[in-house]
């Protein structure tokens, strides 16, 4: 996790350390304000969103292509 600790990161996103173990484990789902907290408290909350940017992936432009051109629209 970046070098921190499970405890430093659920404290660095403002959530329990309850909450970040259970997410973790698959117990319950992050919501959205609280998975944001944890990628940024992680560094990383830029490159996820960019990741998923259909225009900055090859399959889903080639899809958003297909679908366009086939007269279809987003």
């Amino acid at each position: 996790m970046n070098g921190m600790s499970a405890s430093e990161l659920a404290e660095r996103a403002a959530v329990s350390r309850v909450t970040l173990r259970n997410i973790e484990t698959g117990v319950t789902s992050a919501r959205v304000d609280s998975l944001l907290a944890i990628l940024t408290a992680l560094g990383v909350v830029d490159r996820v969103i960019e990741s998923t940017d259909p225009y900055r992936n090859d399959a889903a432009r080639v899809r958003i292509d297909e679908i366009l051109g086939a007269g279809g629209s987003l």
